[in-house]
Formats: structure tokens, C-alpha cells, sequence
């Protein structure tokens, strides 16, 4: 049994295609699907079922993925070991953000792995969530802090770092600014003003409506930036979709109402599935591993301009 195949093997099993894997892998498909025939003779059963256009785990392949997985993840760990003894840590690493984006967990990040990793040059992008996922998965950047809606995208592992509801925020003088909910059919009825298409939290709102049965809501108004979303909604511009912590940093010129049914919306770091290939890579997937607990996003009336929650 050896590392190559179970990359194969995790490969295929997270994008449901042999043709999909070998991009991810840069490999022939060939090699990737004799890769798997091999493990199979190992494990004397077979890990997918190949009957319909997509392949499937069946229970042996089902039974033995996180294995296969807690394998790969032990070798890195072990290179990663060897490599820090040997003094091998250096480097770059391309990191992307979220536009706009003012994250204390991202600050302490760069600021730690520098202090550690002296030797690694850190390249910094921003970005909408779509591109910095695309970017992770094609190898382009190493690691990415992105806005979450819904499931975790194939290929990608995060670690989620914040997460808040969403809120329907107007003006004070608005008509709406005397209820304290508002339904995704009224929303629908009302021009709203939102971050752009690609999006964390865009995404959770088109979903939402998507799954309601509800109208494509009707943006008027579309800002990359959370602080200019809630600065155009408190000028009278139309119903912002904000997190909660900006709608209540923004209290004095903005009334914040509960979006039924609830959303929510988070942060997290995301990286590719497959083990990184350089040791500052490496280095870096394992310190946000270890080191990241989930949190609730917190307002914080002092700073209004500086909210953590952003694309």
C-alpha cells in the first residue's frame, strides 16, 4: 500500500470522478484508476461502484476513506517534522483573503507563522470566496480565508473560525424600522443592497431563496465592502443583508430586523485536501489545523468600520 495510491483514492472519493481527480493530482487518468485497481487487490474488495456516469464509495470504500486520510495526514506530519529538524522551512507561500477583509485571526496568522518562519517570504491576494476556492484548488495559492455558505466545496478542507446570523438592516426613518423580523417574500418585494455575486454571504441569501421557493431577490445596489453595504442601506438606498456584529455596530443610522427563516454565515481558512508539496506550505496548513477554534462573531459598537465579517 503506498501514499500515492490513497492520494488516489481520496482523490476520486472527494470528486466523485476519476477524470477530476487526475486534474487535482495532475495526472494521467490512467494512472490515477490503476492506482486504485491496486489498492483494491490489497484490500481484496472494491472501494467504488463505477455503474453510473458517477462514481460511488461502496461500504468497503466508505468503511476505509477516513483511514486513508488519517494516513496521508500522519506522512505530512512526519515531513513536516523532518523538515523543521533539517532546518527546510523556508520559502514562499501565497495566501488569499476575502476584499476588504480586517480579520484579527488572519492578522495573528501572518504575524506568528513570520515570527517562526522568518525564512518564508508570505505573498498576500484578496479576492471574492469564489476565486480564492478556485485559486486553492488549482494550486495557485496555498492557503485562503474565505467566507462560508453551506457545504465545504470538493477538494477543499477549512476550519471554520467565526460564524453569525445574517440580519436585513434599513434606515431609521424606513418604514420597516418598526418590526423586528421580515420574511424572505417580503424581501424579495423590496430592492436590496448586498455584496456582489461570489460571495460568502451572497450566496447564503441566493440559496435561501433558491431553496424557498421564494423570486431571485432584486439587488439594487451591490458593494464589495460590508462598511459601504450598511452606509448606502442608512442612506435611505434600499434593505442591506449584513452580519449581525456590523448591523449593531451600526445602530446609530441603521435598524437591524431578523431574516425567517434564519441565516447564517461564517469565516474560515481553507486549503487544499491533497497534502501540500512544500515544506512552508506544509508548514502553514498544520499551524491553522492545530491552532483555530470556532467563535461567534461579537459586535463591536467602537469600531464600526473595522467589522470582522467580510465577503
Amino acid at each position: 500500500m503506498e501514499l500515492r495510491q490513497l492520494r488516489s483514492f481520496v482523490a476520486v472519493a472527494e470528486e466523485g470522478s476519476f477524470t477530476r481527480a487526475a486534474a487535482r493530482l495532475h495526472l494521467a487518468q490512467p494512472g490515477v484508476s490503476a492506482h486504485v485497481r491496486t489498492l483494491e487487490r490489497e484490500l481484496g474488495d472494491a472501494l467504488f461502484d463505477r455503474s453510473g456516469r458517477t462514481v460511488h464509495l461502496t461500504q468497503t470504500g466508505t468503511a476505509a476513506l477516513p483511514y486513508a486520510r488519517a494516513a496521508l495526514e500522519a506522512a505530512a506530519g512526519a515531513r513536516l517534522a523532518a523538515d523543521k529538524l533539517q532546518g527546510l522551512v523556508s520559502g514562499r507561500v501565497t495566501i488569499g483573503m476575502v476584499t476588504a477583509c480586517s480579520s484579527r485571526e488572519l492578522l495573528e496568522l501572518l504575524a506568528s507563522f513570520h515570527r517562526d518562519h522568518p525564512g518564508v517570504e508570505i505573498a498576500l491576494a484578496e479576492d471574492r470566496s469564489d476565486v480564492l476556492v478556485d485559486a486553492i484548488r488549482k494550486g495557485q495559492i496555498d492557503l485562503g480565508f474565505i467566507g462560508m455558505a453551506g457545504a465545504t466545496p470538493p477538494g477543499i478542507e477549512t476550519r471554520a473560525i467565526a460564524e453569525e446570523r445574517l440580519m436585513a438592516a434599513v434606515a431609521r426613518a424606513d418604514a420597516l424600522a418598526a418590526r423586528s423580523s421580515i420574511g424572505l417574500g417580503e424581501l424579495a418585494e423590496r430592492p436590496l443592497v448586498c455584496l456582489p455575486s461570489g460571495t460568502g454571504i451572497r450566496k447564503r441569501l441566493d440559496d435561501a431563496f433558491e431553496a424557498a421557493g421564494v423570486p431571485p431577490p432584486r439587488v439594487a445596489l451591490e458593494a464589495s465592502n460590508l462598511g459601504m453595504v450598511a452606509e448606502l442601506a442608512g442612506r435611505g438606498l434600499g434593505v442591506a443583508i449584513l452580519p449581525e456584529s456590523v448591523a449593531g455596530a451600526r445602530g446609530a443610522e441603521l435598524h437591524a430586523l431578523a431574516i425567517t427563516p434564519a441565516l447564517r454565515s461564517g469565516l474560515a481558512f481553507a486549503w487544499r485536501a491533497e497534502v501540500p508539496a512544500s515544506p512552508a506550505a506544509r508548514a502553514l496548513v498544520a499551524r491553522v489545523r492545530g491552532g483555530l477554534r470556532t467563535r461567534a462573531a461579537r459586535p463591536s459598537p467602537s469600531s464600526p468600520g473595522r467589522a470582522r465579517f467580510r465577503a
